[in-house]
């Protein structure tokens, strides 16, 4: 067993309950909101989301439990721990390479998704201020897209946004992401079933369901299979060092398994919940399920312009783009500075400006692809917002969620494994190392293998 007692005092999160709502708010984001309900529709409907859900536990829970697990061992950053945990194991050093990986992975994450974000903030204040009131397709189109020509204006909300993270982040582990987390979660879901309520009142929610859950098994094709191993795969925030963190900060008294079938369902149910929210007004107004930006910016302002209490509504939609955008951004600041505090003695506010500054430089790329520099092809081919999308995420992300699981369920002995899943039958363990060592790795090398054809 690691000897814990030599470093120094670690923050410990207050409960399961807050530790639960955080690495809740680090899975669910943007994603759960939009691409989870239109990729389920769009695949088979019910089928589908059995596919996804079977890929949840066979390889999303495993990957989770994974990383959590080397992060309670390890009790540092992703790179003191990998290092830490390596040596313990009389592996190579370079394990440590990993958690460089990560660091890169959620600094390229961090800085696009701030821009996405601050378009969130901006659609709070058009929903609050009425601007979609009875406007026409054309003008709603209209201020979506003054909005990304305008380098000025995207700057201006990247910068909100990336303020917003960094405060949270620089007030600690408890006083700061805890807390958030305390009131943004449970925000959100009252946001949802809100939502959910109001749409099946002034919506088609039969349609709605249909689209989600009918059972078509013609639909479910290869592509539809590798959607659902994706969805599963990327949806609980694993591979890059964020759900590690927040292991870091988990008491050895926590059951592992049983908190992250919760995360898992919580995860799980925002996504369900949001297509029921989402469609309902979609084809209550013959518009297209369309994904992506699109459904968010376009077609649902669309909606909203001629919907009763549209503002209050309007505006509740786009807080809750907002929240869990905000939640999943503190993750991926967090490993981040929590490596300048332990690897540099940064103050953990210092820490959360330099950290911020750079992830906010970087973001400036994004907001340039948008307009003065959206001719810019890498390579003759690619824009400069789809590179630094694609790089991370189809790219790094799935290489790090893989070396993990190798990490875990080769590198690390046996015996230190077992010591993390104290209190859970053997078979509950031996199952997830099956998993861990085969099962996991081979659907991501699917999904990683898939992103190029």
């Amino acid at each position: 067993m690691l000897d814990n007692q030599s470093k120094p005092a670690r923050s410990l999160w207050s409960s399961r309950f807050a530790f639960i709502m955080v690495t809740a708010g680090a899975a669910v984001g943007l994603g759960n909101i939009w691409k989870f309900p239109y990729v389920a529709g769009s695949n088979g409907g019910g089928v589908f989301v059995i596919a996804y859900l079977f890929f949840i536990a066979l390889i999303g829970i495993p990957a989770m439990i994974a990383e959590l697990l080397i992060g309670r061992r390890g009790r540092q950053n992703p790179v003191n721990t990998l290092a830490t945990l390596a040596k313990e194991a009389k592996a190579k050093p370079a394990w440590q390479g990993l958690g460089w990986l990560g660091a890169t992975t959620l600094i390229l994450v961090l800085s696009f998704y701030s821009v996405v974000a601050g378009w969130s903030i901006a659609y709070v204040f058009f929903a609050f201020k009425g601007i979609f009131i009875n406007a026409t397709p054309d003008s709603i189109v209209d201020i979506w897209q003054s909005l990304l020509a305008s380098p000025i204006r995207l700057t201006w909300w990247h910068t909100i946004f990336m303020v917003l993270t960094m405060a949270v982040v620089a007030l600690g582990v408890n006083a700061g992401i805890e807390r958030a987390s305390r009131w943004m979660m449970p925000g959100l879901f009252l946001i949802l079933i809100v939502l959910v309520v109001y749409a099946a009142i002034e919506g088609d929610f039969a349609a709605s369901a249909q689209f989600l859950f009918a059972f078509r098994p013609e639909d479910l094709n290869a592509r539809a299979v590798i959607d659902a191993l994706g969805q599963a795969f990327f949806s609980l925030a694993t591979g890059a060092g964020c759900i590690l963190i927040y292991g870091s900060y988990l008491s050895k008294e926590t059951d592992l398994v049983k908190t992250v079938l919760i995360i898992s369902i919580l995860d799980v149910l925002v996504a369900i919940l949001s297509g029921l929210a989402i469609f309902p007004i979609v084809f209550s107004h013959g518009l297209a399920p369309e994904s992506g930006p699109g459904l968010m910016f376009h077609v649902l302002p669309i909606a909203f312009s001629h919907m009763p209490g549209s503002q209050i509504i309007g505006t509740l939609f786009f807080v809750l783009m907002l929240f869990a955008a905000w939640t999943s951004s503190i993750s991926m600041a967090e490993p981040l500075v929590a490596m300048m505090l332990e690897r540099w003695n940064i103050s953990r506010p210092r820490g959360s400006l330099y950290v911020g500054i750079f992830a906010w430089i970087l973001g400036l790329l994004s907001v340039f692809s948008f307009n003065i520099w959206q001719d810019v092809k890498i390579f003759g081919k690619w824009g400069i917002f789809q590179v630094l999308t694609d790089l991370p995420i189809n790219i790094l992300l799935p290489i790090g969620a893989f070396l993990f699981c190798i990490f875990a369920g080769w590198i690390m002995p046996d015996t230190a494994t077992e010591e993390e899943f104290d209190g859970n039958s053997l078979s509950v363990y031996l199952a997830w190392r099956a998993a861990i060592r085969y099962f996991a790795p081979a659907g991501i090398l699917i999904v990683f293998i898939a992103n190029f054809f």
